[in-house]
């Protein structure tokens, strides 16, 4: 059994930023087993987290002050709430760590207290059953566990899921980071064939999704990810549509209206794609409901992008063997 203290240190917070702008993704992880903080006794509680460094980091900051053990699933270094419903934070492997640690020749009392967000992956029913530990889930967010200690229990506030405009802004440069180089060989391949209106274009079309797309997610209509991208990337290739609309080269007005569409064709799709990668940033959606939007609409995205890309080819020849 490890000890460790509940100060966040320099090297952690430095580790914490890492893991926020989304560096080294899969080594912000702590070695599951069984910690003491403070001077715990065979009485003291037991908490139960991932061993994602945040989320560890998270709950024992939490703890300032009290005597207890932290039991930390091996979940490959994912949070709770994406643990729970890969798997990783599942029945069985919160029974694995109570036999592992050997928990029960360490406490006295049968009660594990897990994270609310874990709920999804555990069934309380079968720890009891197989391991002979009671689950009990603590409130939504660490800050909140010297409370729910105090009183026993948590209040509607501390089980309420808000993911408010704070909570999404620190998913937007995780986004932007898996994104960045991918974004820039596309803005730079299509300066060199179609100029910079089409370089800010792309820039745009991801940026949209990655960065515009969770600042503005509760206000965007339609229930499903995928619509609410692609709205917005509807809305954001507006201007872009305007101004190929205006300075066409064509003179046949359905053949400018098509020369101008095709940027909302290529644009939505693009921006849709990336809004849907916020179903698995959310407690807004589930497993099951992830995968229904992702064969949904997966197809109609790759349809509409496809004829986005044969217009702009036509246009082009059109345009290349001067006829207008």
């Amino acid at each position: 059994m490890e000890v460790v203290n509940s100060e966040i240190a320099w090297a952690n917070h430095w580790d914490h930023f890492l893991a926020r702008i989304g560096i080294n993704r899969g080594g912000h992880i702590v070695k599951p087993g069984l910690y003491a903080l403070g001077n715990p006794s065979p009485e003291s509680a037991v908490f139960v987290t991932t061993n994602y460094t945040l989320s560890f980091d998270a709950l024992r900051s939490s703890l300032k002050g009290m005597d207890c053990y932290i039991m930390v699933l091996d979940t490959k270094g994912v949070n709770v709430w994406c643990a729970a419903g890969k798997g990783t934070f599942g029945t069985c492997e919160v029974i694995r760590r109570i036999e592992t640690t050997m928990l029960e020749k360490v406490v006295r009392h049968r009660k594990l207290i897990l994270p609310q967000l874990s709920s999804s992956g555990v069934s309380a029913f079968d720890v009891k059953k197989r391991s002979g530990f009671n689950v009990e889930f603590g409130p939504l967010r660490a800050r909140d566990i010297p409370a729910f200690m105090k009183n026993g229990r948590a209040t509607l506030e501390m089980r309420t899921v808000r993911f408010d405009l704070k909570d999404r802004l620190i998913l937007i440069p995780v986004e932007i980071q898996q994104v960045l180089l991918p974004m820039i060989a596309a803005a730079v391949m299509v300066y060199f064939l179609g100029g910079y209106l089409n370089t800010i274009a792309v820039l745009t079309a991801v940026l949209a999704g990655t960065a515009l797309f969770p600042m503005l997610l509760p206000w965007i209509p339609t229930k499903d990810f995928t619509t609410k991208g692609f709205i917005l990337g509807i809305l954001v290739a507006i201007p872009f549509v305007l101004v190929v609309f205006w300075g066409s080269q064509f003179s046949v007005f359905w053949m400018k209206l098509v020369s101008a569409s095709t940027y909302a064709m290529l644009m939505a799709p693009v921006t849709s794609y990336l809004a849907l990668n916020f179903t698995g940033s959310t407690p807004f959606t589930s497993r099951s409901g992830v995968r229904r939007e992702i064969f949904r609409y997966i197809p109609f995205l790759v349809i509409v992008l496809v004829i986005g890309i044969t217009l702009n080819v036509v246009l082009f020849l059109t345009r290349y063997t001067g006829a207008s």
